[in-house]
């Protein structure tokens, strides 16, 4: 199996009080999820054994996103200007709208894509040991 593909980025918070100071953020995807990709924040003290804030959503809907609004619920992501991409993520303490360079996010996706092509993420899927772990749980 493929090695995971991770993407650095700056992202920006559009509706905080800091809209123009560039955040760290990630851009994740693991061949063994293959639906799915992540946005993750890095914790900004690993020595205080703080963990990532993430987000995991459908590589779908940021390949849509990216062309055009999509998605609805928790997290939607649309086309803005001058090469940028908004991807609102809401939960119970409120919504952030994060901006994000559009041509960085497509080479993320070409890269994923490259690894598992659309239309071929249930040959990636190990259907066994997810049964397995299900069987177990039970």
């Amino acid at each position: 199996m493929p090695d995971a593909l991770t993407c650095p980025l700056a992202v920006h918070v559009l509706n905080s009080p800091y809209p123009d100071l560039p955040l760290p953020a990630e851009l994740r995807f693991d061949p063994d999820h293959p639906y799915e990709v992540c946005l993750a924040f890095p914790a900004p003290d690993p020595v205080a054994e703080e963990d990532d804030r993430s987000w995991y959503f459908g590589r779908d809907l940021l390949v849509e996103g990216c062309e055009a609004p999509a998605g609805q619920g928790d997290v939607q992501v649309a086309p803005a200007d001058e090469g940028r991409t908004v991807i609102s993520l809401s939960g119970v303490d409120g919504t952030a709208l994060i901006c994000a360079s559009t041509p960085r996010i497509e080479v993320f996706l070409r890269r994923s894509l490259a690894l598992v092509p659309a239309g071929s993420e249930a040959g990636h899927l190990d259907l066994d040991t997810l049964l397995d772990r299900l069987l177990e749980a039970g």
